[in-house]
């Protein structure tokens, strides 16, 4: 009797310490939960809730949809045919269907390359407006003759026929190096503004891709650096050299935009005048303010004037400030 009594004493204590170790285990667990900064101890993003972040931080991360919207648009009728209003419908807010966009005579190699850019534009739609409220798309002309007014502002002279991005590959990746870049120097420049950890975060990944598409567009054009682009009998390397100058022209804020081939002074180190990668005296990225990528976007070398890809302007507190000034 008194074995059974001492086996039964033995097995409660051992319970005992069990359950006690347990609950240290768990205050241990939850001291620690409790002294890590909030930032860090949670990594979902408040969706559609700006509460833990700045006003001056959401302006700066609601502006850049209106080039998202851009790219994604361009890349998915680029590669597919059709863009967000079938893809991804919730994602424009209501927002008016672009103007002109069409699917694209691409290679297959250069296909693929874009339906992955597309795809990951909508990610990027995904990403801004699960951290911040968001607008609807703006009004986009993506239309053929929108890029031609682009390019022959940027040579100078009116092209014959009309620059079409829609007509072969070469013309596309001519037309594409209009977008990634513009909008990675505009997350170059709002990074430092930034205060709260999830915004810095949520550019820190946009700015990594968008850098990439913009590095694999401009490595495609510099395998064809010296072709000529028929008809025109201008070589890529100096249609690209043209646009840059052209945004330099438009943005108003000095060099921030370089071609393929530049002057020794400007290359990297002085040292080649190959430039698969724009990047100042130290290599690295420019920076572009809201107000000079719209004076860009806009083709008018003016944040209160709006046209070009954008007919009726761009949206967001910061573009409709301009738009509506005070």
């Amino acid at each position: 009797m008194k074995s059974v009594i001492n086996e039964k004493c033995i097995t409660c204590n051992r319970k005992s310490r069990t359950m006690a170790r347990a609950s240290d285990i768990t205050t241990i667990v939850a001291f620690v939960i409790f002294l890590l900064p909030k930032s860090q101890s949670s990594e979902v993003h408040r969706d559609r809730s700006s509460s833990s972040i700045p006003q001056s931080d959401v302006d700066l991360l609601e502006f850049p949809l209106n080039l998202e919207f851009l790219e994604a648009e361009f890349f998915l009728f680029g590669a597919l045919g059709y863009g967000l209003d079938r893809v991804a419908p919730n994602l424009t807010n209501g927002g008016p269907s672009p103007i002109g966009a069409r699917r694209a005579n691409l290679d297959t190699l250069t296909r693929d390359i874009i339906l992955q850019f597309a795809w990951q534009e909508v990610g990027h739609l995904r990403a801004i407006q699960n951290t911040v409220k968001g607008f609807p798309r703006p009004l986009l002309d993506l239309s053929p003759s929108s890029f031609a007014n682009v390019m022959d502002l940027a040579v100078g002279r009116r092209l014959n026929p009309p620059f079409n991005p829609y007509a072969n590959t070469l013309n596309f990746l001519l037309a594409s190096y209009l977008v990634p870049y513009v909008g990675l120097t505009g997350y170059v420049g709002s990074n430092p503004k930034l205060k709260s950890y999830a915004s810095k975060k949520l550019v820190a990944g946009l700015l990594g891709v968008e850098s990439g598409q913009d590095a694999v567009i401009r490595a495609l054009l510099y395998q064809r650096a010296l072709q000529r682009v028929p008809p025109y009998g201008i070589t890529v390397a100096e249609f690209t050299n043209q646009i840059s100058e052209l945004r330099n022209r438009l943005g108003s804020a000095g060099l921030k935009d370089e071609g393929l081939v530049v002057p020794l002074l400007l290359s990297a180190e002085g040292r080649v005048a190959g430039n698969v990668l724009a990047g100042d005296e130290y290599s690295l990225a420019y920076a572009r303010t809201p107000e000079e990528i719209l004076r860009i976007v806009y083709g008018s070398g003016n944040e209160e004037r709006p046209g070009g890809f954008y007919p009726n302007g761009a949206n967001g507190r910061i573009a409709t400030s301009h738009l509506n000034p005070v």
